[in-house]
């Protein structure tokens, strides 16, 4: 079902429940939707900023709008959906925290991925280079890249607390492989995190 997906999308492909209503916020290209529509049977839709990437998710008879996390969400009922799922978009938002409650207000439970900005290979190079880290996972320069809040496990994890959220499950990743949440905050590459209510 996942093997064409990133690892952070195949994990979170493979805990959404089938025939679930979903909305995939920052859906790119559509990939993880098509996955869940034709595998899992799910209702997804999706909202996505870039113009190509709406009209890829179009052409491939997706129900995707273009817009903006920071401020669209505003738009979709309470409880609308099952999952609201933000996979690597967390960090290019303005406000992070109010995107998760507006996900949480939106869907009954969310997925939430993101790239652990603390791990051990980003630490080392800003250590020894002294220059923002371009990896296979983070390819961009600083200059060029979208994000614009470099989140760790750590300080998500401070924020759910803050918010009051529940942590109904998390995965690590480190590369392609799934790791355990042993000092996660250092060894895990990218973080996928169920959060509810």
């Amino acid at each position: 079902m996942s093997a064409a997906l990133r690892p952070d999308l195949a994990t979170i492909a493979a805990n959404v429940a089938p025939g679930a209503r979903v909305l995939d916020v920052g859906c790119g290209d559509g990939t993880l939707m098509t996955v869940l529509r034709d595998s899992r049977q799910v209702d997804a839709r999706g909202l996505e900023l870039d113009q190509h990437n709406v009209a890829e998710c179009v052409a491939r008879g997706l129900s995707v709008i273009q817009g903006d996390a920071d401020s669209d969400l505003a738009y979709y009922t309470d409880g609308g959906f099952d999952y609201a799922i933000l996979s690597q978009t967390l960090q290019t938002t303005k406000r992070p925290d109010l995107v998760l409650d507006e996900l949480l207000r939106v869907g009954l439970k969310a997925f939430v991925s993101f790239p652990n900005f603390a791990h051990w290979k980003v630490r080392a190079n800003l250590l020894w280079n002294g220059r923002m880290p371009v990896t296979r996972l983070l390819p961009i320069a600083w200059y060029e890249t979208p994000n614009i809040h470099h989140v760790t496990v750590r300080d998500f994890r401070e924020l759910v607390a803050e918010k009051g959220y529940r942590v109904e499950s998390e995965w690590f990743l480190s590369g392609d492989r799934q790791i355990s949440p042993a000092a996660a905050a250092w060894r895990a590459e990218h973080a996928v995190f169920l959060l509810s209510r």
